[in-house]
């Protein structure tokens, strides 16, 4: 019985890559700084001059682009979280402030009711004055000067 044996099949392996050193990056990174485009006349140029094919130089600049991309997105993000937070914290804020004015307007309300009218007026009679539906209406308007049973008085004062 003969042995057989298969013919070994030889895949084309690709030349290692050398990577750049801190002279051809600077002269890259110059050049990037310059123009972030690179024409084919300027990729062989630099290429000839880095001793790199001129793939590599067309990929490190693409890399290049594709990095300075994301940092500028993650500074973007980062810009916008903290305006985020400061919006939340304005809100908050503005929430807690709406909710003392109604307590005001509604102590404020229940006092001018209640001393313009006798004593023989009933307490739901009192209490619906006050807790009118107009009332957030009323606020508004006289917060943003549109007139209103409180135009003119300083609630921020």
């Amino acid at each position: 019985m003969d042995q057989f044996s298969y013919p070994t099949i030889r895949k084309k392996q690709k030349a290692h890559k050398k990577r750049m050193n801190e002279e051809q990056l600077r002269l890259l990174e110059s050049n990037f700084n310059f123009n972030n485009k690179l024409d084919p006349e300027h990729k062989s140029r630099l290429a000839l001059e880095l001793g790199v094919p001129p793939r590599q130089v067309a990929i490190w600049y693409q890399n290049k682009r594709a990095r300075d991309k994301i940092h500028g997105l993650e500074a973007d993000h980062r810009a916008m979280r903290a305006q985020l937070e400061r919006v939340l914290t304005d809100n908050s804020r503005l929430r807690d402030e709406v909710e003392r004015l109604r307590e005001e307007l509604i102590r404020a309300r229940g006092a001018a009711a209640l001393g313009s009218f006798n004593s023989s007026r009933s307490g739901d009679e009192v209490g619906s004055l006050v807790s009118g539906d107009n009332m957030e209406r009323d606020l508004y308007a006289s917060l943003v000067g549109g007139g209103g049973p409180f135009d003119g008085y300083d609630f921020f004062g």
